[in-house]
């Protein structure tokens, strides 16, 4: 399971949900007793699903400092999602965030999500492959195109998981109740954010891109395709910086994300 810090995180997730909640309608959270959050990090779900929820929610999760951001909101348990530290039908609703997309085996997780529930599982998971961005800088939207695809390829999980995690709650005997579909909408316009201005730094040194070198390389582009994917990216940043200075930069990124909605088998 690929690991993620904790600036990653709130940079990601922020705004994620904040007014519009309709996609978690199928968890019925005003009827449940007790919420397990699994891969929990810094505990944006988490918040979301103690405010919507009258019962108690827990949050889980195998970093030890993304926990301690974690339990300033809700009460945190360390565990790892493949073995969780709880006895059978503990909890009415076990729910994760962006997580079957980083792990081997998300059915795996699955099954171990439904020994733990004595009702209903719920994914939150992405569809990295059809994110759309509309960026001032014409060739933005392009490079992260190219730049995505490489990734994809690349990768060892199902980043693209979104829609198809259906296929995982039936392989983990989940009767599937619902999937629906979630935008969350990420905007970069003036007054700039602190991160806004780190992103557009990091694109013009190459360092963004460089992060991801190792998995970009393990797909079929080559040394040579990557040095000028990066060439072009560093190019790329500079517009940025120079617009940002203008005050002129914006760029707007949608991320598909599916929540999908299974019930345990009765036995």
């Amino acid at each position: 399971m690929r690991e993620f810090s904790e600036s990653y995180l709130s940079r990601t997730r922020e705004g994620m949900w904040g007014d519009s909640r309709d996609a978690l309608e199928p968890l019925a959270l005003e009827s449940r007793d007790r919420i397990l959050d699994v891969g929990c990090g810094t505990g944006e779900l988490s918040r979301v699903l103690a405010a919507e929820s009258p019962g108690e929610v827990i949050g889980c999760d195998a970093d030890p400092d993304l926990l301690a951001a974690a339990g300033e909101h809700v009460p945190v348990v360390a565990g790892d999602a493949f073995q969780l530290p709880f006895p059978d039908d503990t909890v009415d609703l076990v729910v994760c965030q962006a997580l079957l997309i980083n792990l081997p085996e998300p059915a795996a997780a699955l099954t171990e999500f439904a020994r733990v529930s004595t009702d209903l599982v719920a994914a939150v998971e992405p569809d990295n492959a059809a994110v759309e961005i509309d960026s001032s800088v014409d060739a933005e939207g392009a490079l992260e195109r190219r730049a995505r695809r490489a990734y994809l390829d690349g990768v060892n999980t199902d980043v693209a998981l979104g829609d198809d995690a259906r296929e995982a709650f039936d392989a983990a005997g989940l009767e599937v109740l619902e999937t629906r579909r979630y935008d969350h909408v990420r905007t970069v316009e003036p007054p700039y954010s602190d991160g806004a201005l780190t992103a557009a730094r990091r694109k013009a040194t190459g360092d963004g891109l460089a992060d991801d070198r190792a998995t970009l390389l393990a797909g079929a582009l080559t040394e040579g395709e990557y040095d000028d994917l990066r060439g072009s990216w560093r190019e790329m940043g500079r517009d940025v910086i120079e617009q940002m200075r203008d005050r002129d930069y914006r760029r707007t990124e949608r991320v598909p994300f599916y929540v999908t909605v299974g019930r345990v088998p009765k036995s």
